[in-house]
């Protein structure tokens, strides 16, 4: 990202502050920036602000106590929505691997002696499509009560691109890349999800749920509507009375009114149902098919 201007705003709670980014940084929401000198030009230098680092440090150091306090897998689901959250945020700072290696670094010694008794250390053998997503097998990193850590190394800067001036509302080509740009972020549903605590399923459910989200892109099954992190419903299409289980095959990623509709059996809030989500011939057809698996008449 380069900089034309030589002064750049730093407004702070009492006052606006003219600051030349050339001699000395700035910080904003967590960031740091400078404008360093790269060939001819000025250009964004941005990394995470030393308060904010500290922060950081200690709240990982509180997810790791609580690990080793009660090693569930609850525990470990939750240390990994920290990590994935705050790489999700600060993965636009140009040099923030270097900012996440340094920390991980300095938190080495700490994880290990307290997570060695609980966990397994080393390469992730086999590890659930959602880690293989976002994070690389080549960091080494524990394994507790089933669930691999999410490494805090292991983030590459994303590049922020500026405003096209292709983007408008007044020609059909702008509009359509506007429709384009209002694409969800499944990042941040998907960060929603790993935060959620569904009792008595497993950690196999629970990552394979995450999973299914992700590669039907946040989709409902039958009727294809995009889901919000709230109106997930993880559905097994053989129920586990009957024989079926927790793989990723036997998961249906549906809207919860869908899979209510599913498994309802009073007539009343069925008509309900089927007014309030307005379904086609053929999204009934697939619902009688799930219902056939759970021995339940058409509706």
């Amino acid at each position: 990202m380069y900089l034309k201007d030589r002064l750049k705003l730093d407004v702070s709670p009492e006052k606006s502050q003219i600051i030349n980014l050339r001699k000395r940084e700035s910080e904003f929401l967590g960031f740091t920036i400078r404008a360093n000198k790269k060939g001819q030009k000025r250009v964004a230098h941005t990394g995470i602000k030393a308060g904010k680092k500290q922060k950081i440090k200690s709240e990982v150091k509180k997810h790791i106590l609580r690990m080793r306090t009660s090693p569930m897998a609850q525990n470990a689901a939750r240390f990994n929505s920290f990590v994935l959250g705050i790489h999700n945020y600060f993965n636009r700072a140009t040099h923030v691997s270097v900012a996440f290696s340094r920390l991980a670094y300095d938190l080495r010694a700490f994880m290990y002696n307290r997570l060695k008794q609980i966990g397994k250390y080393g390469h992730p053998a086999n590890p659930p499509p959602t880690y293989s997503k976002f994070y690389s097998l080549g960091y080494r990193t524990f394994k507790v009560a089933n669930v691999y850590l999410y490494p805090l190394a292991n983030v590459k800067t994303k590049n922020t691109m500026g405003f096209s001036t292709e983007l408008s509302l007044f020609t059909a080509a702008g509009r359509e890349q506007i429709h384009k740009k209002l694409r969800p972020d499944l990042r941040q549903e998907i960060y929603l999800l790993t935060k959620s605590s569904i009792p008595n399923q497993s950690v196999e459910y629970m990552d394979n749920r995450i999973s299914r989200y992700s590669m039907k892109m946040g989709k409902c099954e039958i009727t294809g509507m995009y889901l919000f992190a709230s109106d997930v419903q993880c559905h097994h299409y053989i129920p586990l009375h009957s024989g079926g289980n927790d793989k990723f095959n036997n998961l249906r990623i549906l809207h919860k009114e869908v899979q209510q509709l599913i498994l309802q059996t009073h007539k009343v809030t069925i008509d309900v149902l089927k007014n309030k989500l307005e379904l086609t011939e053929l999204m009934m057809n697939k619902i009688n098919n799930y219902r056939e698996k759970y021995t339940l008449d058409p509706v």
